[in-house]
């Protein structure tokens, strides 16, 4: 176990529902922050039972949306350094103790890291390209966008940073999993589009796939994935399909309606 005295002065903040598939790994990778915030919506699985076995400040809060929720979270944070994750992530020794060493500097608010995502079990090839994430900051810098549906992420107020460490993302262990987040974010992306103006483009839903999978496949390379990254490319693919898919019946039912 690690001792007290080595508790680095982060607050990670976890939004979750339903997670006892991942929640203690990703509590346990967190055990060298000084304080761990949880905001539950409601699990009705064992998420809160195996939480309430770590350190961990555990709160309730009616799910108000994604922006919305992470929002509430942060508010609830104590310390001047802040981390963001989520139930289905893991922090990896690497990436915590470059955080230590980040918070010694003066001229930075906030650092990027780097997202492994395992698919099918499986890390990426080290060739494949990996997103970046602005996920640590200085709590008073930071808010979230809450008229952003899905795929929020924190507004800073300074200078970023980035590092070549990486966290690790179970949540596409499964492809009925990856295939019903798809099926729900891609309707809430749509409605955000929609709300925004933007409108359907034939050209558009005709050439995003193709092109969506190109990009993945071949320019951030996960060809070197071998089977998992040519299915992981097909899924993006597809995602970004029904995206334009759905603004699409959008414009429909709209058009229908009125």
């Amino acid at each position: 176990m690690t001792k007290p005295s080595s508790k680095l002065p982060i607050s990670v903040f976890i939004v979750c529902q339903d997670e006892e598939q991942h929640i203690a790994r990703c509590l346990q990778s967190c055990e060298r922050m000084q304080e761990i915030v949880l905001v539950d919506s409601g699990s009705s699985d064992k998420t809160l039972e195996i939480a309430n076995q770590y350190p961990v400040k555990i709160l309730h809060n009616a799910w108000p949306g994604y922006a919305k929720q992470k929002q509430f979270a942060l508010e609830q944070c104590t310390q001047d350094w802040v981390l963001n994750l989520d139930a289905d992530e893991e922090l990896t020794p690497e990436l915590v103790n470059e955080f230590e060493k980040f918070m010694q500097q003066g001229q930075y608010s906030g650092l990027r890291c780097l997202r492994e995502d395992l698919f099918l079990g499986q890390r990426p090839s080290k060739w494949a390209k990996k997103s970046n994430n602005l996920r640590f900051y200085k709590r008073s810098k930071v808010a979230f966008d809450e008229n952003t549906l899905v795929h929020e992420t924190a507004e800073l107020d300074g200078v970023e940073a980035r590092t070549a460490k990486s966290f690790l993302h179970h949540g596409y262990d499964e492809i009925e999993s990856v295939i019903d987040k798809h099926n729900l974010y891609s309707s809430l992306k749509a409605s955000e589009k929609y709300q925004k103006g933007k409108r359907f483009s034939y050209m558009k839903l005709i050439l995003i796939y193709p092109l969506t999978f190109l990009k993945i496949y071949i320019l951030q390379r996960n060809i070197f994935s071998g089977m998992r990254g040519f299915i992981l490319a097909n899924n993006v693919a597809y995602y970004s399909f029904l995206k334009e898919s759905k603004l699409y019946e959008l414009e429909i039912r709209q058009k229908n309606n009125s």
